[in-house]
């Protein structure tokens, strides 16, 4: 089945070491109690998160055991400062470029009742590292390299994630890829996404469903695997599903949850990610099949989710 590569060594499997590259960010949370009302004011709350896609996996990195680190850029603010304390207080190295220049990012988060949310961007350090910014040993002992797509797109961000991605095979370490959002996958075209991502050529592709079929059109999810060898369409309370080729065979099983109530969805999808990962190396290093692997790592990407839904986000104190 697919060339997901084995970890190094059974300690190293246990405790797999794994680079994210991306986005550390500012999440400036607002949950409305009931619908907006266009002119006035309603009832809620607002308060301040850690956040950033690559960040976010990096924290639940820490938290399921994995030797986590984030390379990323902020300001040289308050905001970047306590961003990066609170990554390192669970358990995350971070190699933070610091830019006198540039504020650190900031996301305005929409949380509607139920837990939907909608997000208003303002990007600014985050899509600021620079190719040079890496380093080579940062990659040397790397597992694997996470990369949401954020980190693929733009310049000069996106130079740094392709150089990840090359620092990271060159280490032997798997690399995978997260769509994460279907704008800025798309704004060039849904040609230019797909182009983006066979340059990459993930070993491990993540995307929802909505961001499958934005990058497929109306082909089946199946045709993720044209661009990796094993995708993970993450389908929310109707569970995954797991696909898988090689040169003579295909693999598709879906992997149920259990409903969690949540009254705040942001970076659930992330901490699948996380625990897919601990889950694939762990279960590679016990031995088994491909397929049992697969499932046991989405069965750990499933519990990590439901941790995020079931825990409000920590308020982030800024001095």
């Amino acid at each position: 089945m697919p060339s997901l590569r084995s970890p190094r060594t059974r300690r190293s499997a246990h405790r797999a070491r794994i680079v994210v590259v991306g986005d550390l960010m500012l999440d400036v949370v607002l949950a409305p109690e009931r619908g907006l009302e266009h002119g006035s004011d309603v009832p809620g709350r607002v308060s301040l998160a850690q956040g950033g896609s690559a960040a976010n996996t990096a924290r639940w990195l820490a938290r399921l055991g994995a030797r986590s680190s984030l390379v990323c850029a902020v300001g040289r603010d308050p905001a970047g400062r306590a961003l990066v304390d609170a990554l390192r207080g669970d358990g995350v190295t971070v190699r933070a470029s610091r830019l006198p220049a540039a504020r650190t990012g900031r996301i305005g988060v929409v949380v509607a009742p139920g837990g939907e949310r909608s997000f208003v961007a303002d990007r600014g350090a985050a899509d600021l590292l620079a190719a040079e910014d890496l380093r080579t040993d940062w990659f040397r002992r790397a597992d694997a390299v996470h990369l949401p797509v954020y980190s693929l797109l733009g310049d000069p961000l996106g130079q740094a994630g392709l150089r990840a991605a090359a620092l990271g095979r060159e280490a032997g370490a798997l690399v995978s890829v997260d769509l994460a959002s279907i704008a800025p996958l798309l704004a060039g075209g849904r040609r230019a996404a797909q182009a983006l991502i066979d340059n990459v050529a993930p070993d491990l592709l993540f995307a929802t469903a909505a961001e499958a079929e934005a990058l497929l059109g109306r082909s089946s999810v199946e045709r993720l695997l044209d661009h990796a060898p094993v995708a993970v369409v993450k389908r929310g309370p109707r569970g995954a599903t797991v696909m898988a080729r090689d040169a003579d065979d295909h693999l598709r099983f879906e992997v149920a949850t259990k409903h969690v109530a949540a009254t705040d969805t942001t970076g659930a999808g992330d901490a699948f990610d996380a625990g897919f990962l601990v889950g694939w190396f762990a279960a590679r290093s016990a031995g088994g099949s491909t397929t049992a692997a697969l499932q046991r790592a989405a069965l750990a990407g499933h519990r990590a989710a439901a941790r995020r839904l079931s825990a409000p986000r920590p308020e982030l104190p800024i001095a």
